[in-house]
């Protein structure tokens, strides 16, 4: 069965203005708000594990160690941005330490 070529070009414009249409209709998901303390960005558990590629779990280890200060806003954990900045660049410096050691 063989298709008119000025028959399927009609149906592939509509169906791309339907598109369109469809598109122009649809909102954009909303940017996730970010919070400030003082001026400095304030990351919360859903950022860190994203950014760090970790579960819940290992950064509530982390807060218990000590390791990563945060901060408790209506019941939510929030990090400031250069406690992170700090943490991951102490996290590399005790792995290049623990590197050394075995050479």
């Amino acid at each position: 069965m063989f298709i008119e070529r000025e028959y399927l070009e009609t149906w592939m414009q509509r169906i791309m203005e339907r598109f369109d249409r469809l598109e122009k209709g649809v909102a954009k998901p909303p940017e996730k708000e970010r919070h400030k303390f003082n001026g400095e960005l304030l990351l919360d558990n859903q950022d860190l594990c994203m950014m760090l590629n970790v579960s819940k779990r290992s950064l509530q280890r982390y807060r218990s160690l000590g390791w990563l200060p945060f901060q408790r806003i209506d019941q939510k954990t929030y990090y400031l941005e250069s406690d992170v900045e700090k943490f991951i660049s102490e996290r590399i410096q005790s792995q290049k330490r623990k590197i050394g050691k075995r050479l």
